[in-house]
């Protein structure tokens, strides 16, 4: 039975057209260089302790890639030592003890192993993961920054809804960086 105050969160960076990243998978408009000066800035205090407020990350196989490929490239891993959950039925590197791949089924997952041990579970990738939490009824909010970029093309942040998804708007903020972020609670 899931946890009375847990939540599930949908979170992603997408381009303003929907987007998540180019068809072939590169997220290179992410650094889009533009300026709005009576946005926030984001403090590194600030942003240290709303990642350590996450209790685990559960993402698929190419947004894992992606996050090794950051990596491999020198930016880190952004998910320190918080527990990931990686949706797969491919053979990947496990580079961190915290990675647990796991494949079967999504409710089973959700609802029935995590929801009762974990009370912030952000679902940060990809877009197939997205619209599958959604069309089970898994998700209880949604968190998208928009970057400032139209690409024309690419992977959608929700793939295969089946049916409209109300949603009621919790919060906006807009950055320096030209990223606007929204928050919404999904109405049942």
């Amino acid at each position: 039975m899931p946890a009375e105050d847990s939540r599930v969160i949908i979170h992603m960076a997408a381009s303003l057209d929907g987007f998540i990243a180019r068809p072939d998978g590169r997220v290179d408009w992410l650094e889009t260089g533009d300026s709005f000066e009576a946005g926030e800035t984001l403090d590194p205090d600030f942003v240290a302790d709303f990642l350590a407020s996450i209790d685990c990350y559960v993402m698929g196989s190419a947004t894992y890639e992606t996050a090794l490929g950051f990596e491999a490239k020198g930016f880190g891993w952004a998910y320190g030592d918080t527990p990931v959950f990686v949706l797969t039925r491919r053979a990947l590197p496990k580079i961190r003890e915290s990675i647990e791949f796991v494949s079967g089924d999504l409710v089973a997952l959700v609802d029935g192993r995590l929801r009762p041990t974990y009370r912030k579970i952000w679902i940060a990738g990809g877009g197939a993961v997205a619209g599958a939490c959604l069309r089970h009824r898994l998700a209880d909010e949604i968190a998208w920054t928009i970057a400032p970029v139209l690409i024309g093309a690419g992977i959608p942040f929700f793939q295969g809804l089946d049916r409209d998804v109300a949603l009621h708007l919790l919060e906006v903020k807009a950055y320096k960086s030209g990223m606007v972020a929204l928050r919404h609670e999904i109405r049942r």
